[in-house]
Formats: structure tokens, C-alpha cells, sequence
């Protein structure tokens, strides 16, 4: 990712955050993405350095009339930016929506795409039928929407349609791992992955989240994998680290200086 694409996301973020959005102004920043993912033309033309911002704007004004004023008024900011490319400029407005979902949604989204991102892995003819760049796009989200059912709220769900939409040649659990960064630095907080033999009771979870939010100095959201290998204690991943206090760890450890 260039430098000047880095700087336009940050624009974007701003521009969101003194924005007022729904769970609809989400929606149409969706379908913008999926407009200028499907035109080359005009996602080269709104990331072309040397045009003037005011045609871009205006642009912006002509192609996305039928969207609201405050969906049309983000991405005239987004098109005023530079971009390293036209596919960076197509992902800061996917990304733009991502965010605005986070702010317009109260639920738990970052824990239930989570849990959405488990049911893919956890069936891995449904990763490669979502995955696919084969077939009609629009039937797959409707497939994994049909999955999903009310397992899931509607802040959730239009991001992990949105996304099946809109996959491209990326893998489709890494767009969702993005998106639950996405969204819990929309909401100022860090994801921790927790796995334990054991699901943790509510209590747990309240103090390993405090734990954490003192040690990182943010608020940490809590993904848990009850995964019997663990055996017993938890192992933490939260960004590049881990923290690891499984049995398993230490019994293996054991082993390994046994052996040694």
C-alpha cells in the first residue's frame, strides 16, 4: 500500500467520522464499491492523479445521483484524494462502508463476522463455492445469507454479503479478517482471538477483556475458539502477539527438553 493511498483512507476516516450514517448510507457506499470494482473506467477515472478534483466530484455527482446526499458527499472526498491505484481507491470505499456499518450498527459485529469466518473455515466446500470467481456473485451472497438466517445481526450480514459480492481474486476469510479490523478500529478497540478447552463463562471473559484493555491501553474485543487441543489454560493472540498458557504449550515444551 503507497503512502498517498494510507493518507486518502485516513481523509475517508475522518470524513466518516464527522459524518451522520445508517445502516443504508453502509449500503450504498457497498453498491459504489461494487460500481467502480465493475468499471475500470471509472474507477481510473476517479483515481486519476492528474484530473482536476472538481471533475471528479462532479464525476461523482453524475455516476451516484440516486444515492443519498451524505453517501454522494463521502465519496466526492474519497475521489478528491490520491491513490496509489484504482483498485486502492475501489477497497478505501469498501472500506469506508465497512466502517460506516460499525459506526451505524450497536451490535457485536467484529464477534459475529467472526463467527461467520469459523462457519467457512469450519466447511470448506462453502470456501471455495464463496471463493470462487466462477458463477453469479449476487447468488452467493444470497446462499451465504440463507446460512446465516437470524444467526446474525444486520450490520454483520451486509458486510459478509457485501463482501461474497464483491470478492475479486481475494480469498474470501482474509476480506473478513479484515473487515473485524476494520471495524474494531472504527471502534477504537483491538480483537484478541482466545482459545481455550473450555468456553469461557461471561465473568472470564469480563476480566481477560480488562486484562488486556490495561496491558494494551485499549479496549479489547474478545473472539473466542473452544478448542479441546488447548487441554487446558487459554492461549491470547491479539495483533502480532501471543500469549500462550495452554497445558498443551507446556506439556510440549516439557517434552522438547526431555528429548533434548
Amino acid at each position: 500500500m503507497g503512502s498517498a493511498t494510507t493518507q486518502a483512507r485516513e481523509v475517508g476516516a475522518a470524513a466518516l467520522a464527522s459524518a451522520t450514517v445508517d445502516l443504508d448510507t453502509a449500503r450504498e457506499l457497498f453498491a459504489a464499491a461494487r460500481a467502480t470494482g465493475d468499471s475500470q473506467a471509472l474507477s481510473g477515472a476517479l483515481a486519476d492523479k492528474a484530473a482536476d478534483p472538481a471533475a471528479r466530484a462532479a464525476l461523482v455527482a453524475t455516476v451516484f445521483a440516486s444515492l443519498s446526499p451524505v453517501t454522494r458527499e463521502l465519496l466526492t472526498t474519497i475521489a478528491a484524494q490520491r491513490w496509489s491505484s484504482a483498485a486502492d481507491l475501489t477497497d478505501g470505499i469498501e472500506e469506508l462502508a465497512i466502517r460506516a456499518t460499525a459506526k451505524a450498527e450497536v451490535a457485536d459485529v467484529e464477534g459475529e463476522l467472526f463467527q461467520v469466518t469459523r462457519v467457512i473455515s469450519q466447511n470448506p466446500d462453502l470456501e471455495l463455492t464463496l471463493g470462487s470467481h466462477l458463477g453469479d456473485q449476487s447468488k452467493k451472497a444470497e446462499l451465504l445469507r440463507q446460512i446465516l438466517g437470524t444467526h446474525v445481526g444486520a450490520g454483520a450480514l451486509l458486510i459478509a454479503t457485501s463482501i461474497v459480492e464483491q470478492a475479486g481474486k481475494r480469498r474470501v476469510r482474509r476480506a473478513f479478517q479484515r473487515a473485524i479490523a476494520l471495524v474494531a478500529a472504527q471502534r477504537a478497540q483491538q480483537v484478541a482471538t482466545v482459545y481455550t478447552a473450555t468456553r469461557l463463562t461471561p465473568a472470564q471473559r469480563d476480566r481477560l477483556a480488562a486484562s488486556l484493555a490495561r496491558t494494551y491501553g485499549s479496549a479489547v474485543s474478545i473472539n473466542e475458539v473452544v478448542d479441546p487441543a488447548v487441554v487446558g489454560g487459554i492461549r491470547v493472540q491479539i495483533a502480532d502477539d501471543v500469549i500462550d498458557g495452554s497445558i498443551s504449550t507446556r506439556l510440549g515444551e516439557l517434552r522438547s527438553r526431555l528429548a533434548g
